[in-house]
């Protein structure tokens, strides 16, 4: 069947470690064809479905030109054996309102994944107020006297924007509040921008763990990914050092108890964040870290995702 991937500009991605590329590569081996297209190709006219200028293309082995061009085309998405949707965040409103183009593809018969309602209801920071028996002492505000509340019950605490990726705009404020005030001020501006706050968890030291989520069931590896020097921030574009490792019997059970509510709702993938016990983030627009476990551990990471979308087109 054809695939379509709805992503970054395939010119963009570094074959090495990207994850949609792994998926690329494993559909290619069972024999689907490769489509791919942006988000700014999708379009809908009334009395239409929605479409996109596709290119058509295969894989060519090499690492640098790794990619042939057979065609570039107009298709109906719900002509499609599946759509990806693996558009790196920003969560900006072009994003928004590819996932409502999307889901009207849907209503018109494409089969996509990750859902593109399930995308809009599952903010990778906020999805997590839902399991607060898994999550670290957490608020949710724009008044800045809460976020000082917050501070001098915790005393140690990590504040970061709703909207930001990649470790973007996490600061950490000790005991001593020193630039509390500033730090707020930049972040919700004055009262105009919602924030998130959390307490500092110690474990951070030993990394911020990846743990992947496929049709409900975990990834038996995730990825530590551990801040060096003397950075807070343990994400791989923060210069993080990423360290494959087995899950613990607490991640294995936190990772089964969210796959079986996230699962049922159209997310075939999410990815976990959690330092030590807690859940910190749920990844759900483009969940990276399939390459650094596969070639660190070995497992099949990307074989179990096209297995369980293969089991879900069916």
């Amino acid at each position: 069947m054809d695939l379509l991937f709805v992503a970054d500009p395939l010119e963009a991605f570094k074959t090495y470690k990207d994850t949609t590329f792994a998926m690329m590569r494993e559909a290619a081996v069972r024999g689907h064809g490769l489509l791919a297209c942006e988000p700014r190709h999708l379009r809908w006219v009334s009395g239409g479905r929605v479409v996109a200028t596709v290119r058509e293309f295969t894989l060519s082995g090499d690492e640098h030109d790794w990619f042939s061009v057979r065609s570039e085309r107009e298709i109906a998405l719900a002509d499609t054996g599946a759509v990806l949707m693996r558009k790196d965040p920003p969560f900006d409103s072009e994003y928004f309102y590819a996932t409502h183009l999307l889901g009207q593809a849907e209503r018109e018969g494409a089969r996509v994944f990750n859902k593109p309602a399930a995308l809009r209801d599952h903010p990778e920071k906020l999805a997590i107020l839902e399991f607060p028996q898994f999550i670290p002492p957490t608020l949710v505000t724009r008044d800045e006297a809460a976020v000082r509340r917050f501070h001098a019950e915790h005393g140690d605490i990590i504040l970061k924007p709703l909207d930001g990726m990649g470790g973007m705009g996490i600061f950490r404020v000790r005991e001593d509040g020193l630039n509390l005030g500033s730090i707020v001020e930049t972040l919700n501006r004055h009262g105009a921008q919602t924030v998130m706050v959390q307490k500092f968890l110690a474990a951070i030291t030993e990394g911020d763990k990846r743990v992947l989520v496929i049709g409900g069931e975990p990834v038996p590896f995730c990825l530590a990914r551990i801040p060096q020097g003397t950075e807070v921030r343990g994400n791989l574009a923060a210069g993080g050092k990423g360290v494959a490792q087995p899950l613990s019997a607490r991640d294995r059970e936190i990772a089964a108890a969210l796959g079986r509510v996230l699962a049922p709702r159209g997310l075939l993938l999410a990815g976990l964040d959690l330092i030590g016990d807690c859940v910190t983030e749920i990844n759900v627009t483009s969940p990276t870290c399939f390459q650094e476990i596969e070639q660190q551990t070995g497992f099949p990471v990307a074989k179990m995702f096209v297995d369980h979308l293969e089991k879900a087109l069916r």
